[in-house]
């Protein structure tokens, strides 16, 4: 396919990438030019320096920028150029409101905005083993997927616009309560006297396993945070989830507790360490005994 894409950051290079080597025409577009020039000269892609020319007839046009007000830019300086019938593909983590807005403003020009948040973080992009959930009409999405799946390992259609953002957005609640429950488990190992990769060994094959336990405890138990999914951007991401809350109902106080320890690791100066930097927080805690 011909394809245009708008960010080349830690998750849309690799996409990109992965586009390329499955034999697709990309041309990419990044707000620093010398980004989107590295790009084009390590992957064989085509470099271009604006948005317009990003989409210039390209059948899939992919975003994986910063928040609604990039996807708003993007989308509305886009469009005139993309071909007729041409599929949009949202990855960046956006409200549900902007989705169901860019799909309306797709859909009046003839053509499609799929919203499609991933899961799987920077190494889920390198290694193209992403999970994307899609909101949208089913077959603009089932003409994109084939091209997804150069970077995914699951495409999961979830309802109409606005639905991939409210699944990921339930990914993050999910994510979480998680990190906080471990970085707790974390904690007590330490002041309790055990060792914890031994603890680990113990529990991580029972019903207390996850991905964050398989990848994070050993690293939360070291004192390690500087990588993955900065702190920043989980705390834009359950800014959306309390928001969208807010107008439906739910009652997310487990969540909206996790954001204020969020606040606070950002005061300690954790800014852009690891989502499972929750457990800095508890390291200095003295025990009482």
């Amino acid at each position: 396919m011909k394809i245009g894409l708008a960010g080349l950051g830690v998750m849309g290079a690799p996409m990109a990438r992965h586009l390329v080597e499955a034999g697709h025409a990309v041309a990419g577009f990044n707000r620093s030019p010398d980004k989107a020039r590295a790009w084009a000269g390590s992957t064989g892609g085509r470099f271009a320096a604006t948005v317009a020319d990003a989409a210039d007839g390209a059948e899939l046009f992919i975003l994986c920028v910063g928040n609604d007000d990039d996807v708003r830019q993007v989308v509305s300086e886009a469009l005139p150029h993309l071909a007729a019938d041409a599929v949009i593909v949202d990855h960046t983590t956006t409200s549900a409101r902007v989705a169901r807005e860019m799909a309306g403003l797709a859909a009046g020009q003839g053509r499609a905005f799929i919203d499609a948040p991933v899961s799987g973080g920077q190494a889920g992009a390198e290694k193209g083993q992403l999970s994307v959930m899609a909101g949208g009409d089913a077959a603009a999405l089932a003409r994109a997927e084939p091209a997804l799946m150069a970077y995914s390992k699951a495409v999961k259609h979830m309802g109409p616009s606005g639905s991939g953002q409210l699944t990921k957005m339930v990914n993050q609640i999910a994510i979480a309560g998680v990190v906080q429950g471990l970085a707790e488990a974390v904690h007590f190992a330490e002041v309790a006297g055990l060792d914890t990769d031994a603890a680990y060994d113990a529990i991580s094959k029972g019903a207390a396993q996850s991905w964050q336990m398989d990848n994070r405890w050993k690293t939360m138990a070291a004192g390690e945070f500087d990588f993955g999914f900065a702190v920043d951007w989980m705390r834009k991401d359950l800014g959306l989830v309390l928001d969208e809350a807010r107008a439906n109902g739910a009652h997310l106080a487990l969540t909206a507790l996790v954001d204020q320890f969020y606040s606070e690791v950002q005061s300690m100066g954790g800014s852009r360490w690891d989502t499972s930097s929750l457990a800095a927080r508890l390291q200095d805690r003295k025990p009482r005994r």
